[in-house]
């Protein structure tokens, strides 16, 4: 473990100084330098002194931070195909996340589910053919076309249809997460 420039990304994550960190474990700037650059090992009681400053914990300072996944491929994506319709969940497991998109695909007829009214907003992206947006006690709807995008408050009850004889795909953002 690389201990000088985990000391020194806490000691920035915490807003802190090579100056007030050192006062704070009353040590020297310099030999706290030394450290970050790791041209010393600090004693296992300078270390506990300086996970102290930090608001740290000896444990915690030498867990190994997990790298989360960041980029996913189609290998990743859930695919719920029914007669009509194709959701793909383009990043697993994104209910935990503030976000969740997909990819809808629909064909002639096909329809999402049925949203109903939430506390979140919600972005499409149309990427082929075109939809239309239906809301509670709106017969004629609003038609998005390709590369055309909506963005909607969810405060009503709405759904995505295909009116048209060919598919339709749409990139689809909702938060928080219904999907």
């Amino acid at each position: 473990m690389d201990l000088g420039n985990r000391i020194r990304n806490l000691r920035n994550k915490n807003n802190l100084t090579l100056e007030e960190l050192a006062s704070r474990c009353e040590l020297t700037k310099g030999f706290l330098s030394q450290l970050e650059r790791n041209l010393t090992q600090p004693s296992i009681t300078t270390l506990e002194d300086i996970c102290e400053a930090l608001g740290i914990t000896m444990s915690k300072f030498f867990e190994e931070e997990a790298n989360e996944k960041i980029v996913f491929s189609a290998d990743d994506a859930f695919v719920d195909e029914k007669e009509l319709s194709i959701t793909n969940w383009i990043v697993p497991n994104a209910q935990k996340n503030e976000m969740e998109p997909i990819i809808l695909e629909l064909k002639p007829n096909g329809e999402s589910q049925l949203i109903y009214p939430h506390e979140g907003e919600e972005f499409g992206y149309v990427l082929s053919g075109k939809v239309t947006i239906y809301f509670e006690h709106d017969e004629k709807g609003i038609v998005v076309k390709k590369n055309e995008a909506f963005y909607i408050n969810g405060d009503k009850e709405h759904f995505l249809r295909n009116d048209s004889m060919n598919n339709a795909k749409v990139l689809w953002v909702c938060t928080p997460p219904i999907f």
